[in-house]
């Protein structure tokens, strides 16, 4: 069996997703939810078709949310790692994928909440609703910036 063909099952990935060369250059994407949860799962597949690779813990985030040292106050129903920075919640993979090109020095990501609208929020049970919200950088000492608006 290939090394690729072996990643993809490691990671959970349907194996006819992705070719050879794009399964190489799937960032891997590491998410902690809890695992009655079908926003989160929404939300994985969300990034499956936006190119990333993932890897589900169905146990929970809040132990992973404290030891990347994001804020519990910024806190949702899941929490990755990809590329060293942590993501929380509802983080678009556009913005994911500028955070990996941009690295810049921070914790990560976050989508503070559940808004509707926002990836893993947007299905059909919310009749088209899309709330603002806003994509925050979190930076060491725990202070944010808006990294990207979504009006």
């Amino acid at each position: 069996m290939q090394r690729r063909t072996l990643l993809a099952l490691a990671a959970g990935l349907p194996i006819g997703s992705f070719t050879g060369a794009a399964l190489a250059a799937a960032p891997m994407v590491e998410i902690w939810k809890d695992p009655d949860c079908g926003c989160c799962q929404d939300w994985v597949k969300h990034l499956n078709r936006s190119g990333f690779a993932t890897r589900v813990h169905n146990e929970g985030n809040g132990a992973t949310r404290q030891r990347l040292a994001m804020p519990a106050s910024l806190g949702s129903c899941h929490t990755g790692l990809v590329g060293g920075y942590a993501i929380e919640g509802h983080v678009p993979a556009r913005e994911v994928q500028r955070l990996l090109k941009e690295k810049p020095r921070a914790v990560g990501l976050a989508v503070p909440g559940m808004p509707v609208g926002s990836p893993g929020m947007d299905g059909p049970a919310y009749g088209g609703r899309r709330d603002p919200y806003d994509v925050l950088l979190v930076l060491a000492d725990g202070s944010t910036r808006v990294y990207q608006a979504y009006r």
